[in-house]
C-alpha cells in the first residue's frame, strides 16, 4: 500500500489539472493531501514493525490503474466526458485501496496488532469517503 500511495502522490496532480470541473479538481487535491498523510501513516506503522522503505514492493496494480487513467486523459478532450472517464479511474483506484485496507485491518487484528489496526481503519475509513465525494 505503501508503494500504491506513493505512486498516487505523484499521480493525483495530473488528474487534477486534466479535470475541467472545480468540484472535481478540488476533491481530486483534497484527496492528494489525504494520500500524503496516508503514506506517512504507514511509514508510521514501518517504524513499529522495523520495516525499512526501501523492502517495500512495487505495487503493480496501482500501476496499471494509473497508466488507464493517464490513457483516458489522452483518449477524451477536456470536458465532462473525461470528468466522467476521471470519476471512474478515479473510484477505481479506491475501491482497490478500501479492498486492500480492509485486508490489512482484518490482518492487524489476527495478529493482535490493534494499534495498528486503528491507524488502518482510519485510513480505510477516508478511502470510503473519498469514494461518497466522487460518487
Amino acid at each position: 500500500m505503501y508503494s500504491a500511495e506513493t505512486q498516487l502522490i505523484e499521480a493525483l496532480p495530473e488528474m487534477a489539472k486534466a479535470a475541467e470541473n472545480e468540484d472535481l479538481q478540488d476533491a481530486i487535491n483534497s484527496h492528494l493531501q489525504e494520500t500524503k498523510r496516508h503514506a506517512e501513516r504507514l511509514e508510521k506503522i514501518f517504524s513499529k514493525l522495523g520495516i525499512e522503505k526501501n523492502e517495500v514492493k512495487k505495487c503493480l496494480v496501482m500501476e496499471s490503474l494509473i497508466n488507464e487513467g493517464k490513457k483516458l486523459i489522452e483518449d477524451f478532450e477536456e470536458g465532462p466526458v473525461r470528468d466522467s472517464a476521471l470519476i471512474i479511474a478515479a473510484q477505481k483506484v479506491e475501491h482497490h485501496e478500501i479492498a486492500a485496507y480492509g485486508s490489512l485491518c482484518e490482518l492487524a487484528d489476527v495478529l493482535g496488532y490493534h494499534k495498528i489496526d486503528d491507524i488502518l481503519d482510519r485510513t480505510l475509513e477516508e478511502e470510503e469517503k473519498a469514494v461518497e465525494t466522487l460518487t
